[in-house]
């Protein structure tokens, strides 16, 4: 297969024709783009401006810091696209920065803030006041106003507070908002056309690690490494001293924690489907300090961060007590539960026994990976018109009455069809253990009786199935699936 040399822009057709339209009104904008860090949304800025044509454009990456630093990295920016200090002086404070946005707007200028969340800070909290004014000045008179303003950021909760929340200066201020998720799998499979292989097991190594982040696809086709072997990959992106992921996890995830939550996390990482009374049984036996603290640092990392996510019990009410925890990020799952701790004792162990324990870790994560992977191509796949399959909803939860565990139930109302799905990295082991799915099956079954009427349907999934395991899996009654069969036409 030739490989591309040259690195594209994948995804986000929708999202990008969105930011175009807002663009060629060429009136004022104030917009607001949510995602995760290394989604792509200042990418994703630049690939609008290219397509509509030159505009005066400023960007700034707001730091965490004072008042200072913020103006200083303003003025910085200023200077780097060569804006005329004449026609626009550089601010001394947080008021004369926003009067020079509103100046610069005016003037036909694009004007990005990212990390736009930390303006939450009380001691930046003024500004968001002094936006205000600004903001509505330039809304009353928004035809004759060329320019925009584009803020960006990564943490949700901060930025609802400072955009959605009935007290804040800038409520209902934003005049479009777009929320960027990770890359769908048609785009990674896209990239991996193009620069590497489609095979399921590059697919589930690569997606269980980068999940939809571009940036770290980039990071590794730059690296010369995406079509390498895992060992190659692993030692390149994170065990040698240039590593570009060496850092990534500590640089922008958990440095934003400063050092609070990074046990419940590991743990929560290492032991996907835990429970709360876990959590606190092992914080409490490694730091006792912390153990009070559990049921806030778990609201916390759900509903802050969106580093965690609860699962409630099947068919439970959405006000539950009960939950299991998992850690929402591929990429930061991998790091804690498996690359994290090898990649720390580089400086004091041989690298190539390191590379191998994480390799190892990494795949017995990839197990839960899989079960991720396989509902979201069942959910992307139904979005699209694909395969044999309308999906109605997932029936998400866990059922914890006789030990029920069951992968995939998807529902098709319409047709009044229940299909289960098991998965199984190892497709001998997922053979095997078919008549032990047959139970759960059962007792899920006998406890919702709803669907006894209904068309049951039964699947066992591997990244990939031989014939002759084909074969054994049809023979026990079920469909064989495998990552070539769920990402045929994606």
């Amino acid at each position: 297969m030739q490989r591309e040399e040259n690195w594209g822009f994948y995804g986000r057709g929708q999202e990008r024709a969105q930011l175009e339209a807002i663009l060629r009104r060429k009136r004022w904008f104030f917009a607001r783009i949510t995602g995760r860090r290394r989604i792509g949304k200042t990418t994703l800025v630049q690939e609008a401006l290219r397509a509509v044509g030159p505009r005066d454009t400023m960007y700034v990456q707001i730091p965490d810091s004072a008042p200072a630093g913020i103006l200083s990295a303003f003025a910085d920016a200023m200077d780097t696209f060569d804006i005329d200090v004449a026609r626009f002086p550089r601010p001394t404070s947080l008021l004369e920065m926003a009067q020079a946005i509103g100046d610069m707007a005016r003037a036909g200028f694009i004007v990005a803030l990212d990390e736009f969340q930390y303006f939450a800070r009380e001691k930046l909290h003024e500004f968001t006041s002094h936006l205000q004014a600004v903001v509505d000045a330039l809304s009353r008179d928004a035809a004759a106003v060329p320019g925009g303003l584009f803020v960006l950021g990564s943490l949700h909760t901060e930025l609802v507070a400072l955009l959605d929340d009935r007290s804040a200066p800038l409520y209902n201020r934003t005049t479009d908002q777009i929320e960027l998720d990770h890359l769908d799998i048609a785009s990674v499979l896209a990239i991996l056309r193009e620069h590497a292989d489609t095979s399921p097991e590059r697919l589930l190594f690569l997606w269980n690690l980068f999940e939809g982040v571009p940036k770290f696809y980039r990071d590794c086709f730059e690296q010369g490494v995406l079509a390498e072997d895992r060992k190659t990959l692993l030692e390149q992106m994170f065990f040698r001293s240039s590593s570009p992921l060496r850092t990534e996890a500590d640089n922008w995830f958990l440095s934003e924690l400063r050092g609070r939550y990074d046990v419940v996390l590991k743990y929560v990482a290492r032991n996907p489907g835990c429970s709360n009374r876990d959590i606190e049984s092992y914080v409490r036996d490694t730091s006792k300090q912390s153990s009070e603290q559990v049921g806030g640092y778990l609201k916390i990392l759900v509903e802050k961060y969106r580093l965690l996510e609860k699962r409630l019990p099947a068919f439970a009410r959405d006000n539950a007590l009960k939950g299991r925890y998992y850690v929402c990020d591929n990429f930061l799952r991998s790091w804690l539960a498996a690359l994290g701790p090898s990649v720390a004792a580089v400086n004091f162990r041989p690298v190539d026994p390191l590379i191998t324990q994480a390799d190892v870790r990494l795949q017995d994560v990839e197990g839960f990976g899989l079960e991720r992977i396989v509902a979201t191509l069942y959910e992307e796949r139904s979005r699209k018109a694909l395969g044999d399959f309308p999906l109605s909803r997932r029936i998400e939860g866990f059922w914890d009455r006789r030990e029920t565990e069951i992968d995939l139930v998807a529902i098709d109302e319409d047709g009044q069809r229940i299909r289960f799905g098991t998965c199984k990295r190892s497709a001998d082991r997922l053979a095997r253990n078919l008549a032990t799915t047959d139970g759960h099956i059962e007792r899920f079954l006998a406890e919702e009786p709803r669907y006894r009427a209904w068309t049951v349907e039964k699947v066992a999934i591997a990244p990939l199935l031989e014939p002759p395991v084909r074969d054994a899996i049809r023979a026990a009654g079920y469909e064989p699936q495998d990552l070539v069969d769920l990402t045929a036409g994606l």
